[in-house]
């Protein structure tokens, strides 16, 4: 089946430069230009994923993915120009997945796609090995989905992923070159905080209640396994 992509862009020529390669490759992206154009058709029509420009005109990508992020989850990659250290941080503090610096290399924007939609098959597993557990906190595989105690706590697909690879190595140190090949599905790049961010995320999502995630300065970061439930 394929894979439905919206793209959000105010450049039409880049947008159908897109869609021709991005169709080439087996999706199915429909462009908008606009951020309330985009709100109203993700309201209407569910996709795989959004590619969000940071500058448009009238409502920013930023504001686009708060609004978004307020009623979805889908997975959100922002295009962000000449690649500004703050604009990647801001993006991912409010909730996107991955991001890529303008110009990109169109080969690059499709493996970071690819990486994105990837998520780990649980059809054969159990109930049961569907479910990570360190103390309070359990994470459903099946679903991406966390809770702490009894509160059901929103993560991204990225921050699920983080997670997952935290808790499945749980008291031990995960180096963020790991986290990023196997999280974001991409090598870490030089100066790239975007494990950072997450982490520091899911730390404030998860909340006081959860396990702690205990940063290794030059070597990474490790999850308490916590108390036995």
């Amino acid at each position: 089946m394929q894979s439905k992509l919206l793209l959000i862009d105010d450049d039409r020529d880049l947008c159908a430069m897109l869609e021709e390669l991005l169709a080439g490759e087996g999706f199915a992206v429909t462009s908008v230009y606009a951020g309330p154009a985009a709100l109203a058709l993700l309201e209407r029509e569910p996709v795989d994923l959004a590619i969000l420009d940071v500058m448009l005109p009238g409502m920013s990508g930023f504001d686009v993915l708060r609004a978004l992020r307020r009623r979805s989850a889908v997975p959100v990659l922002m295009l962000t120009a000449r690649g500004e250290a703050v604009d990647r941080i801001v993006g991912l503090e409010v909730g996107a997945d991955d991001y890529l610096a303008k110009p990109f290399h169109p080969r690059e924007l499709i493996a970071r796609i690819r990486a994105i939609l990837r998520r780990p098959a649980t059809s054969g597993i159990g109930p049961a090995e569907r479910l990570l557990r360190a103390g309070a906190l359990v994470l459903d595989l099946g679903r991406g989905r966390a809770t702490v105690g009894e509160r059901a706590v929103t993560l991204t697909g990225a921050e699920a992923r983080v997670l997952e690879e935290l808790m499945r190595s749980a008291g031990q140190i995960v180096s963020r070159r790991q986290l990023c090949e196997r999280a974001l599905g991409r090598p870490l790049e030089a100066f790239d905080r975007s494990i950072d961010t997450h982490v520091a995320n899911l730390r404030r999502k998860l909340g006081e209640d959860a396990p702690g995630i205990r940063g290794v300065r030059g070597a990474g970061y490790a999850l308490d396994p916590g108390e036995p439930a």
